[in-house]
């Protein structure tokens, strides 16, 4: 073998390799946006069906940490409890998956209850558009039957805002470091979006959940094939050509 046919082979075998490499790998992500879609439409089924259920009551404080995200986020619930007065934070928000009747920038309106059992649980009022900001009427007095569903407090990210205490404004729901700012003491683990009772004045404006979360996995899964099917035809006319030519 000279050196020409040598070149030449290695030529095709880095070729090759490169492709099968290449093909493997989006026929790969392919498969795994299948299993995304699969989590997907499991997690939206889960989710609707925990949002449809009557509400139950809500667990007693001695179990708080035993609940979990996985387990236990959008049960619906209802309790009594007594909001703890001039007590409050704003959080900041662009809008809500979850709640289509939210348009535009505003706020979460997070008080916390006292239970007649003891124990604190932090609940989202609802929501207040930013140029209403003044007009959030103040907790309601005495004990009030609340109808909402188990959250889980939102987690910093690397660009999340540092928190405005001084001006009471957070942007995210980190119901745990919020009830430490505030001295909310022996808070919930998790928080309760609120459903009823609407205030009299409308706002802040509690609202029903409604499953909105994204399901695109078969279109990604569909390019990822449709790149590795072009790939193995770009490799093949390559290699066709090749093989003619010697």
């Amino acid at each position: 073998m000279n050196v020409a046919d040598a070149q030449r082979r290695g030529g095709v075998f880095g070729a090759t390799l490169f492709a099968l490499v290449g093909i493997a790998i989006l026929i790969g992500l392919g498969v795994w946006q299948l299993e995304r879609k699969v989590w997907k439409e499991n997690l939206i089924a889960t989710i609707t069906a925990r949002l449809d259920s009557a509400p139950v009551p809500l667990p007693a404080p001695a179990r708080w940490r035993q609940l979990t995200a996985a387990a236990d986020e959008y049960t619906h619930v209802r309790f009594s409890a007594e909001f703890l007065p001039g007590e409050s934070a704003l959080v900041y928000t662009a809008g809500s998956a979850f709640r289509p009747d939210v348009q535009g920038a505003g706020y979460w309106v997070l008080a916390p209850a006292r239970l007649a059992g003891g124990g604190i649980v932090v609940v989202d009022r609802g929501f207040v558009p930013a140029d209403r900001k003044g007009a959030v009427a103040t907790s309601p007095a005495g004990v009030t039957d609340i109808v909402g569903v188990i959250r889980w407090p939102d987690r910093p990210g690397l660009f999340t805002p540092a928190a405005d205490e001084k001006n009471n404004t957070w942007f995210l729901r980190d119901t745990p470091a919020i009830a430490a700012a505030k001295k909310w003491n022996d808070a919930a683990p998790f928080y309760i979006e609120q459903e009823s009772p609407v205030p009299p004045s409308g706002l802040p404006k509690p609202g029903k959940l409604a499953v909105a979360l994204p399901d695109n996995h078969l279109q990604y899964a569909i390019t990822w094939f449709g790149l590795a099917a072009g790939l193995a035809g770009v490799y093949g006319v390559w290699l066709g050509g090749r093989r003619r030519r010697t």
